[in-house]
């Protein structure tokens, strides 16, 4: 990944949604770009539009932290865009092992036993582990009930953007697909800020830009975000609406992991559907370990439906 274009093109995008009177200066007329021209930025910096300009050229190597602070500042960055703003300059610093590639691990990680269990001890929703391409690492048995669609393809390792983007499915998962889809753009946005010679996710950065316009269109928007609570809603094929509230925690362990856990309100719809996806799980894996060759685990409407979830469709 071009971290120079990475840089120009964020300071760039930052710089055009701050509008003079957000930056409490004068709006003035005849203006030609629809933001803060370089010379604003520079000055609310207090740095020389010579050396902003180097900056916005892509040109991070050696600035300092105080100049970084100032420019987020200037251009009024969340946390998130901060943090990325930083992440671009470490990966342009050109020392130490910043800027040598990643080296790709020699086989898939692997849950441990111990975090595996740990996984399964959650009965009431489901828990995961992700990594900040988004790949499904880990879960626990309501996890994968949860995610049914996203397994659904034994040839390919469960992805969740792979899933927003090309697969129809997602648009019924996701009611919100829209926000869906800008928070799973941001995040891989944010990961490749992060870590800018991982080679498995500039060959998805790749794929999705290839086939979907939809992340096409996101991916330009350089838009950062840090992802760690908050509620979503979801459309499960086997039990209906659901509303989650999540939690995102960052493994200490295992560095770029995170361990989401999503869980419904006490007495709502949307724990009544939990416990139901929960009795459809049981049934799926008990019908799978029968050893009969019946393939109730591959595909969204596969398996039968257990006796509950049947009486609430019924209802």
């Amino acid at each position: 990944m071009d971290n120079r274009a990475e840089v120009r093109e964020f300071l760039i995008s930052r710089r055009a949604k701050i509008t003079p009177r957000q930056a409490g200066l004068p709006a003035g007329s005849n203006r030609r770009v629809p933001g803060l021209r370089r010379s604003e930025v520079a000055a609310l910096a207090d740095v020389s539009i010579e050396y902003y300009s180097k900056l916005e050229r892509g040109n991070l190597a050696g600035v300092s932290a105080g100049v970084l602070d100032a420019i987020a500042r200037a251009l009024d960055l969340d946390d998130a865009e901060r943090a990325h703003l930083f992440d671009l300059a470490k990966a342009a610093d050109g020392s130490g092992a910043l800027e040598r590639p990643r080296r790709r691990a020699a086989k898939q990680w692997k849950a441990r036993p111990s975090l595996q269990w740990i996984l399964d001890a959650v009965g009431e929703g489901p828990a995961f582990v992700r990594n900040g391409r988004l790949d499904l690492l880990a879960g626990n048995r309501l996890a994968r009930a949860f995610y049914h669609d996203v397994y659904a393809d034994p040839q390919r390792p469960p992805n969740l953007a792979r899933f927003q983007f090309l697969d129809r499915a997602a648009y019924r998962f996701y009611p919100d697909w829209e926000q869906a889809a800008d928070i799973t753009v941001a995040i891989l946005r944010t990961e490749a800020g992060r870590n800018p010679h991982d080679k498995d996710l500039h060959d998805l950065i790749g794929e999705l830009s290839t086939l979907s316009e939809e992340f096409r269109r996101r991916w330009g928007a350089h838009n950062v975000r840090h992802h760690g609570s908050g509620v979503k809603r979801f459309h499960h094929h086997v039990v209906g609406d659901l509303t989650l509230a999540y939690e995102g925690l960052e493994m200490v362990e295992e560095p770029g992991l995170t361990l989401t856990l999503y869980a419904a309100e006490p007495g709502s719809p949307s724990q009544q559907a939990l416990r139901l996806l929960a009795s459809w799980a049981a049934t799926q894996e008990a019908e799978a370990g029968l050893g009969s060759g019946a393939e109730t685990g591959s595909g969204a409407g596969s398996g039968s439906e257990p006796a509950a979830v049947r009486a609430l469709s019924a209802e």
